[in-house]
């Protein structure tokens, strides 16, 4: 490596007023650097040029990273499977962190994770020093809690406890990580999401910061000012000093309406005067048309445009026409309200008719499904479209001056944090008065009623809140490297990174490239979205292409990770599709699923935790990847009982023991017998092994093997542990179970059974307040359902068999569900409804012979909402089609 390529060395960074930007020995970085990267994955779209000027190397490109390795050589701990002593069980515990933090505050995004949660898991599952990886960075809240595990104010915020020798107590007073920063590798597809994350991890100079802030604002306003101004009104007379000039005001904001057509008289309506009750402060959904008395809906109006010709791209365009209706602007520390007046509209036709002189995008929107909604709605086709030209004017007067600063990076940041409320995004909303509401969050949607802000007071308001976030994060050194690229191919060896914290994106919720558009066309460097993980029609991407790309992005995640480490996987989806997806994408990849909490304050319902229905919560999934020990012994053990139980015992040290919440222990899912077998199966299916015993041997085996209290299984040393604690507390909270299908059925019938024996009359009302059954399961009668799986006493009452008799039963269920099966096998045309039962223990005979051929044509002809929604058939169908392509 050349001299001036050294990257990682040290240098003294910061002073007492405030932590400098690092200084670093910024060589010259060329086109070859950038050509070592081009192949990877997710290279973004934008000229050599621009990624250059955009990029900080080492520790920021705005492209694939070629310094990462360098990063993980001359920081990270190579692993050393010979001594390696890392043990830790998944946090257990349910997080909930708020979002009033100048940190988190400073920049929005589209979905964002609080650092204050994050730094949680750092410190449990790692020690300082250990290198952390985000794959889908977003504005790098990941890397400013790795930071942040160094600082002891931090830390004890969270309720921990620092010793002088730096252990962290936790808030039972027991010793859990040591205080030390962690560090920290971040990659996101999005240039604009990389660059921010960027400035949140690097050191700055705040006074210079601040001081060239203010002046390119005061600046700013001096060439500006003019545009923002108004004449003081009262009483519809305009206000005069002494000296009978006009009183001028100062605009904070001015709002704009769309403009409608009557479909009845097609008189033309300006939608504020229409439709806004301005006593009441609401917009009204009915209202009367003004020139012909016509009952109107805003539905029913047409929309009135106007052509006009855009000397920007040099073409005539038709556009939604809109009108300024309101200004709010003050007279000192006083605020008023007026109508627009001849001056104003004189304002207005002047800064449109002016050429701007400073340099803007005027990139056409890709093609896609939020850019359609403005296009569809406002005729807004080109980025310069989104502002009005005043506030065009002023963000390129802004943006202009701060590309010679020496803080330009923050202050660039700062602008476009603000850019969104710069934009016709921003809304107004009568009904809050003065106060601003700002844009609707994950879309592009342009609203009826548009509050135009004073630009150099807003960018002022945002500039304070940077200010705070700075003031309360000064790094002394950056602990971060920042790559922009796509997660299925990453520059990293094997074996490389100590912990992994995500929050991936799920499905079509949120479509990044398209939201980030806006800045980053001021980045002059735009997302590459060919593997953007989402579902798109635009992009050619539906629920198999996303699962395909999130597959390819966890196996990424495993090869990196280090054996036996952890990776937390924050979701927060309604879709049961997705969650499968997700929970498939994992599995597919190698690693076992320990353990599903929920970040806020209320616990996961088993209907949640075994993915049978929708996920109103925002949940985190803690999976580890199996260290080489098991896989080797698997290897040789597969498909024997040995390597079930080989498995069941690795598995059960991964769990958490006790989980106490509010003086309740909690019973913990994943050790419960039916999900210690779904984990068993699905790691045999995901190696491509048959599975050797059914669900009533594996129980009967794991009764026999294991200790068992309160329905949950252990290993010896950790069952006197259990037992310990489960002294301290007077009663365990059960999970509720909610009862969809066959399989929830009968498991909600052994846990009422296992409480006592009883009757069909006594059990029937239960089952029926408990059951929602789905559109299209044959679901058997209750009476079928015990004949087949429970026994009955003298009595007549129903009970959970022994293990031996247990067998015997599933063996008599299993033959009645293949037989099924095979009528499935044998008709012809979509199943509409049928029992999942029978699919299940279908699909898994099948695999057991090999058949794939017959569970990828059966699972075809199911519905395809089903097969997505269905973990086990999901599991089977999309491995089979694996080895039928192989």
């Amino acid at each position: 490596m050349a001299k001036e390529e050294q990257l990682f060395i040290d240098t003294p960074e910061g002073n007492e007023e405030g932590r400098e930007r690092q200084e670093r020995s910024r060589f010259r970085l060329t086109k070859e650097h950038l050509d070592r990267v081009r192949h990877i994955e997710g290279f973004p779209i934008a000229k050599d040029e621009d990624i250059i000027n955009l990029s900080d190397p080492p520790y920021y490109m705005a492209c694939p990273n070629p310094f990462i390795g360098d990063f993980i050589k001359e920081l990270g701990k190579p692993y050393d499977p010979d001594n390696d002593a890392y043990r830790r069980q998944p946090f257990a515990a349910d997080v909930s962190e708020g979002k009033n933090d100048p940190i988190y505050n400073a920049h929005s995004y589209h979905t964002k994770v609080p650092h204050r949660a994050i730094m949680r898991y750092i410190l449990h599952y790692t020690e300082p020093g250990d290198i952390v990886f985000d794959g889908f960075c977003g504005t790098g809240m990941t890397g400013v809690a790795a930071s942040l595990c160094g600082d002891r104010k931090a830390v004890e915020s969270l309720g921990y406890i620092v010793q002088d020798d730096g252990t962290i107590l936790d808030e039972k007073g027991q010793p859990f990580s040591k205080l030390g920063a962690r560090k920290a590798i971040l990659v996101d597809l999005s240039p604009a999401a990389t660059f921010i994350a960027y400035n949140y991890n690097t050191p700055v100079n705040v006074r210079a910061f601040e001081r060239e802030a203010r002046r390119i604002l005061d600046e700013v306003e001096r060439e500006c000012g003019w545009m923002y101004e108004t004449q003081h009104v009262v009483g519809g007379k305009v206000q005069k000093d002494a000296k009978g000039n006009p009183i001028m005001g100062k605009i904070n904001y001015t709002v704009w309406s769309d403009v409608f057509i009557c479909p009845s008289c097609s008189g033309e309506l300006v939608f504020w005067e229409v439709a806004v009750d301005k006593e009441e402060g609401k917009v009204q959904d009915e209202f009367p048309c003004p020139h012909c008395g016509a009952n109107l809906t805003k539905r029913s109006l047409e929309r009135a445009t106007e052509r006009v010709y855009d000397r920007d791209i040099g073409e005539f365009i038709t556009r939604a026409r809109q009108v300024p209706v309101l200004i709010n602007y003050s007279v000192g520390k006083q605020r008023f309200e007026k109508e627009p007046d001849e001056y104003d509209l004189e304002l207005i036709r002047k800064i449109e008719e002016s050429a701007i002189p400073y340099w803007y995008p005027t990139d056409r929107m890709p093609e896609g499904y939020n850019t359609e909604q403005p296009k569809v709605s406002h005729g807004i086709t080109h980025v310069h479209h989104f502002y009005t030209r005043r506030n065009l004017w002023v963000f390129a007067a802004l943006w202009t001056r701060l590309l010679s600063a020496r803080t330009k990076e923050l202050l660039q940041v700062t602008l476009l944090s603000g850019l969104a409320r710069a934009t016709k995004r921003n809304r107004y909303m009568p009904e809050y008065g003065n106060r601003h509401v700002g844009v609707l969050s994950g879309t592009l949607y342009i609203p009826s009623l548009i509050e135009e802000n004073n630009l150099v007071r807003a960018i002022n308001y945002r500039l304070s809140r940077v200010r705070s976030a700075i003031r309360s994060f000064l790094l002394e050194k950056t602990n971060v490297v920042t790559g922009t690229q796509s997660l299925t191919q990453i520059n990293l060896s094997n074996a490389s990174v100590d912990y992994i914290f995500t929050d991936p994106p799920f499905g079509g919720n949120l479509m990044y490239s398209e939201l980030n558009f806006l800045w980053e066309a001021w980045l002059k460097v735009l997302t590459n979205n060919k593997f953007e993980a989402v579902e798109n029609e635009v992009q050619g991407k539906g629920p198999r292409e996303y699962q395909e790309l999130m597959e390819k992005c966890f196996a990424e995640y495993y090869r990196i990770l280090k054996p036996g480490r952890w990776m937390t996987v924050v979701f927060h989806n309604s879709q049961n599709r997705i969650w499968n997806a997700i929970q498939e994408a994992i599995m597919r990849a190698g690693f076992v699923i320990a353990d599903v909490r929920i970040m806020d304050k209320k616990k996961g319902t088993t209907k949640q935790l075994t993915y049978m229905s929708a996920v109103k919560q925002d949940l985190v999934i803690s999976a580890y990847k199996p260290n080489g020990g098991l896989e080797k012994r698997f290897h040789l053990e597969a498909g024997t009982e040995e390597g079930v139980w080989d498995f069941v015992r690795t598995h059960l040290k991964q769990l958490p023991v006790f989980v106490e919440k509010n003086g309740k222990a909690e019973v913990i899912a994943e050790r419960q017998n039916f999900l210690l077998y779904d984990r068993m199966v699905a790691f045999h299916v995901q190696r491509g092994v048959a599975v050797p015993m059914g669900a009533a041997e594996f129980y009967a085996g794991l009764k026999q093997r294991f200790p068992e209290r309160d329905g949950m299984y252990f290993l010896p040393d950790q069952v006197v542990e259990y037992d310990k604690k489960r002294l301290t507390v007077q009663e365990i909270e059960q999970l509720s179970l909610f009862v969809t299908d066959e399989k929830s059925s009968i498991q909600w019938l052994r846990s009422e059974l296992s409480k006592k024996p009883q009757t069909y009359q006594e059990i029937y009302p239960k089952f029926l307040r408990e059951l929602h059954k789905a559109p299209h399961e044959k679901l058997p009668e209750l009476s079928e359902l015990l004949e087949q799986n429970f026994l009955k006493d003298d009595q007549g009452r129903w009970y959970v068999p022994d293990p031996g008799r247990q067998s015997d039963l599933e063996k008599m269920r299993e033959k009645a569900l293949l037989k099924e099966f095979e009528e499935y096998k044998e008709g012809r045309g979509r199943l509409k409804v049928f029992r999942t039962e029978a699919l299940r223990a279908g699909f898994k005979a099948c695999w057991a012979a090999k058949d794939y051929k017959t569970i990828v044509e059966v699972a075809r002809r199911i519905p395809d909402t089903v097969l997505q929604e269905d973990t086990t058939l999901l599991m089977y169908y999309d491995n089979a089609l694996m080895r039928m392509e192989e």
